[in-house]
């Protein structure tokens, strides 16, 4: 009896997928998909290190403070990883956000030099301390801007309303104590559902039309070369 043996379709390299861009073809790269992957691992580690912190404002203890400051750390830090990894066509946009998330640890740390307690608590107790952190939250902003433009996100829509108004309410003292939690409990939920979007997501868009940066680039270079001839 003899017996065939089928071989499945195999799936084609992504590497060898060809793109139509506004600016000529192109492929993506296992570079490209790496980026992207880091790039949303920042989010998911940012999204969950500022849910925990939440849940200590609502279950408040001794140590609350201390973890709360340590998980704004580590939200800081993964958010700089998502900022060196992201997708932004234009280059000043994306070095500003860089810069809004440095200026914003930089100031945090400061903080925490100047006042003896955990910096979260130091967030709560002197809202003006938000001029500086809030440079953290600021870039954090600009993630959910660039994603509901980019994407037509529902949840960074209103993100990109939630943070700033949070930030400016405690700042000034305008929002009562428990509206400000009610904020913060809807930060933090829908800040999970977009990072937890990002993951499912195709990694294809999130790089974008790589021929736009092709060309922006080129621009930059045939400027720079101008400017020093």
């Amino acid at each position: 009896m003899m017996t065939t043996q089928l071989n499945a379709p195999t799936a084609p390299d992504p590497a060898s997928v060809v793109y139509e861009g506004q600016f000529g073809s192109f492929t993506i790269d296992p570079h490209d998909r790496q980026e992207v992957i880091l790039y949303r691992a920042g989010l998911v580690v940012a999204a969950i290190s500022f849910a925990i912190a939440v849940l200590c404002v609502f279950f408040a203890s001794a140590a609350a403070p201390l973890v709360a400051t340590i998980c704004y750390g580590l939200m800081w830090l993964a958010l700089g990883l998502s900022f060196a990894k992201i997708h932004i066509y234009l280059r000043p946009l994306h070095r500003a956000l860089q810069i809004f998330w440095a200026i914003g640890g930089l100031a945090s740390v400061a903080i925490a030099f100047i006042y003896p307690s955990p910096l979260a608590l130091t967030a709560y107790q002197q809202p003006l301390t938000i001029l500086g952190i809030g440079f953290t939250f600021a870039a954090l902003t600009g993630i959910f801007f660039k994603e509901a433009f980019c994407f037509n996100r529902l949840e960074t829509k209103f993100l990109a309303v939630i943070v700033p108004g949070l930030l400016l309410g405690h700042m000034t003292g305008l929002l009562p104590d428990q509206t400000e939690r009610g904020m913060l409990a809807v930060w933090a939920a829908l800040f999970a559902i977009f990072a937890l979007r990002k993951v499912i997501q195709p990694i294809p868009p999130d790089i974008g039309d790589k021929s736009v940066f092709a060309y922006l680039e080129k621009e930059r270079l045939e400027k720079e070369r101008q400017q020093a001839a």
